[in-house]
């Protein structure tokens, strides 16, 4: 073939391409129908026979078919009616997740007749999801000095439906001490917060049971919720408490060395280590400190010594409850010694005669006696006599 007959074929070819394309745009045409989500396989979609104007016969003999964009064909064509029809069930959220309107496209092709017409589905919304949290149960911990007014973000409800069946409000149920605002995002989004509405004491309660429920606008709206729990964290804002003001107690003289004779008891409304107490003395006298000894975890005070009530027969001594966080509280303890009858009586000449006349007059004075019994009370209490038989009178005596 000459180079001339070369080009009369290329120009030739150009040329039918050019009739066929624009035969192509001519028959172009657009179609839009709309379906909810999750329709059963098969549902009617659209009368595209009708909508275009084809007749049955051309449906079946022209080798009419259905293309849809993508890998996955959604629609079909039923040759028997002419409708457009689901081809697979469609879930919205997991091919439109992000987008408010949800098009799927699909072409209908009349192969004999060289005509092509685009369809255009929008797949709307059906309230078939929830709003649901990420995480079931969240734990915020505060301290129990936070001040009300003090906001906490919390975690936002997810909900993949749109329109009125996407997320549309929270709310907070279980305690006064806490509120619920919702501030607006810059995308429209709301963000749920937790405010402090009054004061935490974790003596009070230390803990805090709440619940977060998220709402959509379906009719029946649907909910998913999220538990909140707040732990009060403790500050040292409680001092340690003596159960008395003061301790008495009394013991006899002869108890053993050793012997526990009172312990004291603190308690603070404070946990960990601001709960942790321990005792010491603050006041005691040096000979005292001889004596008893206090148990600094305890508050036990033990007998170091024994005991002598003739020397002494009371006690006192100052004892200091402290926590970890150097708030104290004070007590008196007052040991009283009762006496035992661990004496007995002495005797002592303090004067007497050598000798008497044996005509000295009845009531001479012939010796000065003292006795002492160094007990107390009924146990120093004594009686003299004189042996029978001697011509002598006891008259009075110490």
């Amino acid at each position: 073939m000459c180079a001339a007959g070369r080009r009369w074929g290329r120009r030739q070819r150009a040329l039918l391409w050019a009739v066929l394309l624009a035969a192509w745009e001519a028959a172009w045409g657009q179609l839009r129908y709309s379906v909810p989500e999750e329709m059963p396989k098969g549902s009617f979609v659209g009368d595209v026979a009708k909508d275009l104007g084809l007749q049955l016969t051309e449906i079946r003999d022209s080798g009419v078919s259905i293309v849809s964009e993508g890998r996955t064909q959604y629609f079909a064509l039923n040759r028997k009616t002419g409708h457009l029809v689901t081809a697979e069930r469609i879930d919205r959220e997991q091919l439109c997740e992000s987008v408010q309107q949800c098009v799927l496209r699909c072409e209908l092709i009349v192969e004999g007749q060289m005509q092509v017409y685009g369809i255009q589905v929008e797949i709307t919304d059906i309230n078939d999801n929830a709003p649901s949290f990420r995480e079931p149960q969240t734990e915020l911990r505060m301290s129990e000095m936070t001040a009300p007014g003090s906001r906490f973000p919390l975690a936002e409800a997810h909900d993949p439906d749109s329109g009125r069946n996407a997320l549309q409000s929270y709310e907070l149920s279980g305690d006064e001490h806490f509120s619920l605002a919702v501030q607006a995002g810059p995308g429209g989004d709301q963000r749920p917060e937790l405010v402090l509405a009054k004061a935490l004491d974790r003596e009070e309660a230390a803990f805090h049971e709440l619940l977060l429920r998220a709402s959509d606008g379906g009719d029946p709206a649907r909910t998913g919720t999220a538990r909140i729990r707040v732990t009060v964290l403790d500050v040292n804002d409680n001092a340690p408490v003596f159960s008395q003001a003061e301790y008495t107690v009394r013991v006899p003289e002869d108890v053993p060395v050793g012997s526990i004779l009172v312990t004291v008891t603190a308690t603070d409304a404070d946990e960990g280590s601001y709960g942790n107490l321990k005792y010491s003395i603050q006041k005691i006298t040096e000979k005292a400190s001889q004596i008893f000894q206090l148990d600094g975890d305890t508050g036990a005070i033990t007998l170091l010594q024994s005991l002598d009530f003739e020397e002494d027969n009371s006690y006192e001594l100052g004892v200091q409850a402290h926590d970890e966080g150097a708030l104290f509280d004070t007590t008196k303890v007052v040991v009283t010694v009762t006496d035992v009858n661990d004496n007995v009586p002495e005797i002592s000449m303090r004067s007497a005669l050598r000798e008497i006349s044996e005509d000295a007059p009845s009531g001479t004075v012939v010796a000065l006696l003292h006795v002492r019994d160094r007990d107390s009370g009924a146990n120093g209490e004594v009686r003299c006599s004189l042996a029978e038989g001697v011509p002598f009178r006891l008259e009075k005596f110490f």
